[in-house]
């Protein structure tokens, strides 16, 4: 099963980023690691060929990555994921 797969099959599971998050939006590192989210979503990423190539080759996909639309901190945000950078967390029923 792919990234994309797992995480769509865990909607409405919880999720644990090991790592801290970057925002783009000149925050820089949020200095958090461990933070347990809540997974809305997930979608594929076309990633497309760097600024400045041909016209041609800039419609060329580059690679499709996961994405994962999260609850963090009470808001919700689209974050670019890596697999080793996650943990599902599971809630098994108990056993009697």
């Amino acid at each position: 099963m792919t990234l994309l797969e797992t995480l769509q099959a865990h909607k409405g599971g919880l999720i644990r980023l090991k790592t801290e998050l970057y925002w783009y939006d000149g925050r820089g590192y949020d200095n958090t690691p461990g933070r347990i989210c809540l997974i809305l979503d997930a979608a594929a990423y076309a990633v497309h060929a760097a600024a400045g190539t041909t016209t041609a080759a800039a419609t060329d996909i580059h690679a499709v990555v996961a994405v994962a639309h999260l609850l963090i901190d009470g808001q919700p945000a689209w974050i670019w994921l890596a697999e080793q950078d996650i943990d599902l967390l599971v809630n098994d029923p108990p056993t009697n």
